[in-house]
């Protein structure tokens, strides 16, 4: 009998890395569906374009290393962060942006450290950072939700948009920016936030057409497709509670205590919850194997540092999401919060001082 040793991530349950990572997949499947019924094709365009970067430049950096590719390639840990890079931004960004974001994520933040186990950051959330600080303007172009778009873009039409910047009928991106009564559209999470710093509450921000409920149209039903996901993921066990509950619970803490105090400028729990990246993060990115927290309690404390930075950010920061800064943020405390929650050693003695 031989001993193999094996780098992380660890699992205590029977599924192997390929299994794990092909379950993230799967429950990402229906919040994939409803992204692309709500804010098109393009979505699926991007998926193809990084999957394809993230096999190839894994291939390149593991045959430069002299390591065996395919059996590395199976394990399917490049096709996680594809996806989750994928559906993070517009769906209608340019070629180049998601190819350079996942070459990035693969390269440089995964196999430069040694890959699969031994990389520090989330690569998704870091190749997401560095987009978003390089090219703001190409990484905050979304596309109205399809209810309020002025131009229905086909399967061709987002080919052509995200490869050109403009349908096959020459229609510009600024254009198809538009939803149905001329206006420029951006997130709800953005769009509050930049009414906020005009003067304006929050009820009558909530007139404008990208809110119906109190709630942005489309992102809330994303996020419970991303939520349903996670549950998946939960009960198959790929994931543990801890993480999760911790990011949501700290989340809907803070904003619940500032909305009370004050409505008209702080938003509520409900759309703290379900608008922007709020389910994805918080089921599929921040329970990370690698860069999370690895013990019980170190979990817990990882959940919540990740909420109130995301409330923080939220609030007061320049970016209206916050969740790939605050896991970011999040990932560089992972050494301090594992020192100091390790469990104790079965049969340790406390060692007693000396009088």
């Amino acid at each position: 009998m031989s001993l193999r040793i094996a780098s992380s991530p660890h699992q205590h349950n029977q599924k192997t890395t390929r299994q794990l990572m092909l379950w993230v997949v799967v429950a990402a499947v229906p919040a994939i569906a409803v992204q692309s019924y709500l804010f098109g094709y393009g979505v699926l365009v991007q998926l193809v374009l990084a999957i394809s970067t993230a096999w190839a430049s894994e291939a390149l950096v593991l045959m430069l290393r002299d390591k065996t590719i395919l059996p590395r390639l199976k394990d399917h840990s490049a096709l996680v962060t594809a996806v989750l890079l994928a559906v993070s931004i517009p769906a209608y960004a340019p070629w180049w942006l998601v190819v350079l974001g996942t070459a990035f994520a693969i390269i440089m933040v995964k196999q430069l450290y040694g890959g699969l186990g031994f990389n520090l950051f989330n690569p998704a959330m870091a190749a997401y950072v560095l987009l978003l600080i390089a090219f703001p303007v190409q990484m905050t172009q979304w596309l109205p939700p399809t209810s309020l778009q002025q131009h229905a873009l086909g399967p061709m039409d987002a080919v052509c948009t995200v490869f050109n910047q403009a349908s096959c009928q020459g229609v510009p991106l600024e254009q198809l920016r538009l939803d149905a009564d001329g206006m420029t559209m951006a997130t709800p999470l953005d769009t509050a936030r930049t009414d906020l710093t005009m003067g304006l509450t929050l009820p009558e921000s909530f007139d404008k057409p990208i809110f119906q409920n109190d709630l942005g149209v489309g992102w809330f039903w994303l996020n419970l497709a991303w939520l349903a996901g996670g549950l998946l993921l939960l009960q198959q066990r790929v994931i543990q509670w801890r993480i999760p509950v911790s990011v949501l619970g700290s989340l809907a803490l803070c904003s619940l205590i500032a909305w009370s105090i004050n409505p008209d400028t702080q938003l509520s729990p409900v759309f703290q919850l379900f608008s922007g990246a709020t389910m994805l993060a918080a089921f599929f990115i921040a329970t990370d194997p690698v860069s999370a927290s690895t013990t019980a309690r170190g979990r817990i404390y990882y959940g919540v540092l990740i909420g109130v930075l995301v409330f923080v950010i939220r609030g007061w920061g320049g970016y209206p999401d916050a969740f790939a800064f605050a896991v970011l943020l999040a990932n560089m405390t992972v050494p301090l919060i594992d020192y100091y929650t390790r469990p104790r050693t079965y049969g340790h003695k406390i060692p007693q001082e000396r009088p």
